[in-house]
C-alpha cells in the first residue's frame, strides 16, 4: 500500500484524529504507534463507532478503543502468506512489523487486485555447478535443489511473477536440461521463460552477453539467492535515478572469534574481546539498464564485479541500494540446512 504512513497515530491521538487518518488513506484502520513506531493498537472505523455509540467522544483518546492484539505480517513474509493471512481473518488490510513490532508497512486486499505488469526482463543466473555443495549438486543443479516444498529456482521466479514480472530469461549450462524440462517456455505459469544456454561457463555475467538487447532496464538476480527482496520497488528506484547499473547490498556481520589486540609499536593499547565486524556485500541482485550490456565481452568468461569495476573505471553511474528482510546465498551445505529450516516461516508462514 502506497502512503501507509498516512495511517500511523500517535498514542495521544483522538477519535477525531484517527477518522482523519482513516479518511486519509481510504485503507479503513489506523495504526496507533509509539515514538517508535512500534505497534500498540490497531483501530477500525466500526470500532470508533461502536466507541461512540458506547458514550465516548470524539475528542476522547482513540487507544482506548483500539485492537491490542491485530492480525499482522512480519516483513519478511511472502505476498502469498499474507494474502492467506488477510483471507483466513477475513481481513482488508494487514500491518507489516519488523522484529522490534515497528511497523514497516501495510498491505491492503487491494495491493492484490492491482498489481501492474512489468513488461521489463529478468535475468536468472542459473548455470553454476554448485562445487561447494559437493554430493547434493552431483545429480542435480543448485537452482534446482529443493528448499522447504519447491525447487529454488521455483520460489525466486514465484516472487517474481508475484510483483508482476512475466518475461524471463534463466542462463543455463550445467545439465540445463532439468531447469528446461521444468519450466518449458513459461506458459503453463502464465509466464514468458527463455534460456540463455552458455556451451561453457561463463560467469556471473558473461551469459548477458548472449541476451538480445532489451528496451528497458532489466533485472539480474543469481540463480541461488533466497530473498525477500521488493524487486518492484528496486526497479522504479532505478528508474528514478541516473545510473546505469544498480547494486542491491547487504549488511553482513563476522565475528572475530579471538581477542583483537590494537598496539602503538610494541605498546599494546587495547583488547577487544571478540568484536563483530560490520561489512556492506553485495546481495546477488542488480538492475542494468541496457546499455550495459555494451560492456561485456561476448560469449567469454566474465564476472558481475568485472562489469561494476570497468564501470566505475569509466566514470559510469553504479548506485547501490540497501536491501532488508530475509536474504540467503545457498552456497554451502551450512546455508542450505539454514534455508530449509526458515523455509517455512519465511516462504510460506
Amino acid at each position: 500500500m502506497r502512503q501507509w504512513e498516512k495511517a500511523l497515530i500517535g498514542p495521544e491521538a483522538t477519535f477525531r484524529d484517527a477518522l482523519i487518518s482513516i479518511d486519509s488513506t481510504g485503507a479503513g484502520i489506523a495504526l496507533v504507534v509509539d515514538g517508535e513506531r512500534r505497534l500498540l493498537g490497531a483501530l477500525s472505523d466500526g470500532d470508533i463507532r461502536r466507541a461512540l455509540i458506547r458514550g465516548a467522544g470524539m475528542e476522547d483518546r482513540a487507544i482506548a478503543a483500539a485492537n491490542a492484539k491485530p492480525a499482522c505480517a512480519d516483513d519478511h513474509q511472502d505476498p502469498a502468506a499474507m494474502l492467506a493471512t488477510l483471507r483466513a481473518h477475513s481481513l482488508r488490510q494487514l500491518p507489516i512489523l519488523d522484529a522490534a513490532r515497528r511497523v514497516v508497512g501495510m498491505v491492503t486486499v487491494e495491493d492484490f487486485l492491482n498489481i501492474p505488469v512489468r513488461a521489463n526482463p529478468v535475468v536468472i543466473m542459473a548455470g553454476g555447478k554448485g562445487e561447494r555443495l559437493a554430493e547434493l549438486t552431483r545429480d542435480t543443479p543448485k537452482p534446482m535443489l529443493t528448499v522447504g516444498s519447491r525447487p529454488i529456482l521455483d520460489t525466486i521466479v514465484g516472487n517474481l511473477a508475484g510483483q508482476g514480472f512475466r518475461n524471463f530469461w534463466l542462463a543455463v549450462n550445467y545439465k540445463a536440461e532439468q531447469i528446461e524440462g521444468h519450466f518449458g517456455d513459461g506458459s503453463a505459469l502464465g509466464l514468458n521463460i527463455r534460456y540463455l544456454r552458455e556451451d561453457k561457463p561463463l560467469g556471473t555475467c558473461g551469459a548477458l552477453s548472449l541476451m538480445p538487447r532489451p528496451d528497458e532496464p532489466f533485472v539480474v538476480t543469481n540463480g541461488d539467492v533466497l530473498a525477500k527482496a521488493d524487486y518492484s520497488h528496486l526497479l522504479d528506484s532505478h528508474l528514478q535515478s541516473d545510473a546505469l547499473a544498480t547494486v542491491v547490498v547487504r549488511d553482513y556481520q563476522m565475528q572475530v572469534p579471538f581477542g583483537v589486540v590494537n598496539a602503538n609499536g610494541a605498546q599494546v593499547t587495547r583488547i577487544d574481546e571478540k568484536p563483530t565486524q560490520s561489512y556492506t556485500i553485495s546481495a546477488g541482485v542488480y538492475v542494468l539498464s541496457p546499455a550495459v550490456l555494451d560492456l561485456i565481452p561476448r560469449d567469454v568468461f566474465y564476472d558481475m564485479p568485472t562489469l561494476i569495476a570497468d564501470m566505475i573505471a569509466r566514470e559510469l553511474p553504479v548506485r547501490l541500494q540497501r536491501a532488508e528482510g530475509y536474504w540467503m546465498d545457498i552456497g554451502r551445505p551450512t546455508e542450505y540446512a539454514q534455508a530449509n529450516a526458515d523455509f517455512g516461516a519465511v516462504f510460506e508462514g
